[in-house]
C-alpha cells in the first residue's frame, strides 16, 4: 500500500495532483480534482479506511480550507467526512473551525445547528449554539433557513414562549421572509396573555389611554370587553411595527435582488455586482446603524474577499468610528494574511501605515519586508519602505534602503531605474541637495539608457530647478544636455522620446529666452513632422513592455516624479 493509501493508480493520480496544486495553488479546478481523488481512495473514505488514506484526505481538506476558508460547502463536506470517520466530536471540531473562518455563513451555521440538534440531547447546549449563530447571521437578509431551524428546534420541545420570543426578535429585522414571520407572531399573540405579547410599559400606556377615553373599567366595561379592546390596540401596535420593518425591507430589496452571487468564489465578479455592493454600502452607511453597517461589510467581504478596495473601504470606515483601532487592525490582518493576493500589495501598505500610526514602526517595516519577499523589486513598496525609514531614522537611512535594493541582483533593471529616480528625488526634495541628486543621475545614466523611467525623472529634475537671471543660462545648458543625450545616447522608444522632448518644448515656451520659439519649432518639426523631416532615433523597443512609465512620467507610489 502507498503512503497515501489506495491502489498504485490512485496514489499516482494523487501525487500528480499534489504537484499541480503546489505549482498553481490558485487554480481551484485542481483543488476540486484533488478532493474528489482523495475522497475516492480505497473505494471511498470511511471509518474502515486505512490510516494512510484518512490522513491523506484530512491533509487535503486542511490545505484547501487554509487556502480558501470561505468555501462553506467544503467545511460541511469535511464535517460530514469526519463524522463518518471519527464521530460526533471530530465533526464538531470541523464545524467550529468552519464558523470561525466564515463567521457569517447562514448555510454553515444552519448545518452546524442542525447537526447539533441531531447529535446532542442537551437542549441548553443546543440553544446556546443557536444563539451564537443568531448573533453572527441573524441580520442576514436571507437568514430564514437558520431562523426556521431554530424555531423548528423549539417547536420539537413545545417551548411556545421561546418561539414567540424568537418571532418577537424577527419582526424587527428587515429580511426576505419578514411577512411570514409576522403572520406567525400575530397568530400566536392571539392565544397568549396580554403581559406576554407587549412590553410592560406599552401595555400600561394602552390601559391608561383606554381609561382616559372612557372605554375602560371605570366606564363599567367587563374584563372581557376591556381585554378585547386592548388586544385590538396591541394588534394595531404590532401592525405599526410590521409597517416599519416592511419599509426597511423595501429600502434594501433592490440592492438584495441585484446580488447574484452571495457566496465566495475564485472567479471574478462582473462590474455590475461590484457597483451594487458599493451602492448598498453607501445606503447602509447613510442609514447610520453601526451594527447593520458592520454586518453588511462582513457579508460583502465574503463575496468580494479578493477585492482590496472593499477591505480598504471597511478599514477606513471602521477607523472613523470611536475607539475601534483593534477592529481596524483585525480587518487589515484578515485582508493581508488570508484573502487579498500578494500581487495587490496596496492593502498591506495601508496596514503598515496604520501600524506606524499606532507606534509599531518595526511591525510596519516588517510588513514591507514581507511584501518584498514575494515581490522583490516592487518599486512602490521599496519607496514606501525608504520613506517610513526616513520618517523615523533620517535621510541617510532611507538612502541606504535605495542603495541596498539597487545593488540587489534579483531586481530587474527597470525597477532599479525607478529606484534611482526615487533616490535622486529624496536628495532633491527632502534633503535639499540638488547637486547630490544630479550626481546620482550622472553616475547612473550609463546603466539605464533604455529606461523611460530614468530619463523622464532626470529631465523633469533639471526642468524643476529654480532659476534666477544669473543662473538661467546654466540651467538651460543642463536641460539641453539631457535632451541631447536622450537623442544621442539613450535607447528609448520613439514614443517616449516624443513625450520627453514635448516636455522640454513646453519648458522653452514657459521659461525659454528670446530664441526659444526657433528651437521650439525646430524640435516640433523633428519629432512631430512627417517622416521625411523627422529626426527621431529609430528604436525597436516596445514601450508597453517597459514598466514604471505612464504618459511620459515615471510612476512609483501614487504620483509621478
Amino acid at each position: 500500500m502507498d503512503v497515501y493509501g489506495g491502489t498504485d493508480e490512485e496514489s499516482a493520480e494523487l501525487r500528480k495532483l499534489l504537484v499541480e496544486v503546489n505549482d498553481d495553488s490558485d487554480n481551484f479546478e485542481i483543488w476540486e480534482k484533488l478532493v474528489r481523488t482523495g475522497e475516492s481512495l480505497e473505494g471511498g473514505i470511511n471509518r474502515n479506511s486505512s490510516a494512510q488514506a484518512i490522513t491523506a484526505i484530512r491533509d487535503i481538506y486542511d490545505r484547501l480550507l487554509s487556502k480558501f476558508p470561505l468555501f462553506f460547502g467544503y467545511w460541511k463536506k469535511y464535517a460530514d467526512l469526519e463524522f463518518s470517520i471519527a464521530g460526533t466530536e471530530a465533526a464538531e471540531m470541523v464545524y467550529e473551525r468552519g464558523v470561525a473562518s466564515i463567521t457569517n455563513s447562514v448555510d454553515l451555521w444552519t448545518n452546524y445547528c442542525s447537526f447539533k440538534t441531531e447529535t446532542c440531547h442537551d437542549a441548553d447546549i443546543i440553544r446556546e449554539l443557536f444563539e451564537r449563530g443568531a448573533a453572527l447571521v441573524g441580520l442576514d437578509f436571507l437568514a430564514h433557513p437558520f431562523w426556521d431551524k431554530y424555531i423548528e428546534f423549539e417547536e420539537r420541545l413545545e417551548a411556545h414562549d421561546r418561539i414567540f420570543a424568537i418571532l418577537g426578535r424577527l419582526i424587527h429585522i428587515p429580511m426576505h421572509q419578514y411577512a411570514r414571520y409576522f403572520e406567525k407572531y400575530r397568530q400566536m399573540a392571539q392565544t397568549l396573555p396580554l403581559v406576554a405579547i407587549v412590553p410592560a410599559g406599552t401595555l400600561t400606556q394602552l390601559q391608561l389611554d383606554l381609561e382616559n377615553e372612557g372605554a375602560g373599567y371605570k366606564a363599567g366595561r367587563s374584563q372581557a370587553e376591556v381585554e378585547r379592546e386592548l388586544r385590538v390596540r396591541i394588534d394595531a401596535y404590532h401592525l405599526e411595527l410590521f409597517r416599519q420593518t416592511q419599509t426597511e425591507t423595501t429600502k434594501r430589496w433592490t440592492f438584495e435582488s441585484e446580488i447574484k452571487r452571495p457566496y465566495f468564489h475564485v472567479t471574478d465578479l462582473d462590474e455590475a455586482q461590484l457597483t451594487n455592493w458599493r451602492k448598498y454600502l453607501d445606503f447602509e452607511e447613510t442609514e447610520g446603524d453601526y451594527t447593520r453597517i458592520q454586518f453588511l461589510y462582513e457579508r460583502c467581504l465574503v463575496t468580494c474577499a479578493q477585492y482590496d478596495e472593499f477591505w480598504l473601504r471597511y478599514a477606513r470606515w471602521m477607523l472613523a468610528q470611536p475607539s475601534k483601532e483593534e477592529e481596524v487592525r483585525n480587518i487589515y490582518q484578515r485582508a493581508a494574511c488570508i484573502f487579498v493576493p500578494i500581487a495587490l500589495p496596496a492593502v498591506r501598505l495601508q496596514y503598515a501605515y496604520f501600524e506606524e500610526m499606532s507606534g509599531r514602526v518595526d511591525v510596519a517595516k516588517d510588513i514591507h519586508e514581507a511584501i518584498l519577499v514575494s515581490l522583490p523589486g516592487h518599486v512602490e513598496t521599496i519607496v514606501s519602505l525608504a520613506n517610513i525609514t526616513r520618517r523615523h531614522s533620517g535621510t541617510e537611512a532611507a538612502v541606504a534602503i535605495y542603495q541596498s535594493q539597487i545593488d540587489s541582483p534579483s531586481i530587474e533593471p527597470s525597477a532599479k531605474a525607478a529606484l534611482v529616480a526615487a533616490w535622486a528625488k529624496l536628495l532633491w526634495k527632502i534633503k535639499g541637495a540638488p547637486e547630490e541628486a544630479r550626481q546620482v543621475f550622472l553616475k547612473n545614466q550609463q546603466w539605464y539608457l533604455d529606461s523611460p523611467a530614468f530619463w523622464s525623472a532626470y529631465l523633469r529634475f533639471e526642468i524643476g530647478q529654480p532659476t534666477t537671471a544669473d543662473t538661467e543660462q546654466a540651467q538651460y545648458d543642463r536641460i539641453r544636455r539631457v535632451v541631447d543625450e536622450i537623442f544621442s545616447k539613450s535607447r528609448l522608444p520613439e514614443s517616449t522620446v516624443q513625450e520627453l522632448v514635448t516636455a522640454y518644448m513646453q519648458y522653452l515656451l514657459e521659461r525659454g529666452t528670446k530664441d526659444a520659439a526657433k528651437e521650439y519649432l525646430t524640435l516640433d518639426r523633428e519629432i512631430n513632422g512627417p517622416t521625411s523631416v523627422q529626426k527621431l532615433p529609430k528604436m525597436q523597443n516596445d514601450p508597453s513592455k517597459t514598466p514604471g512609465f505612464v504618459n511620459g512620467q515615471v510612476c512609483y507610489g501614487s504620483a509621478p516624479f
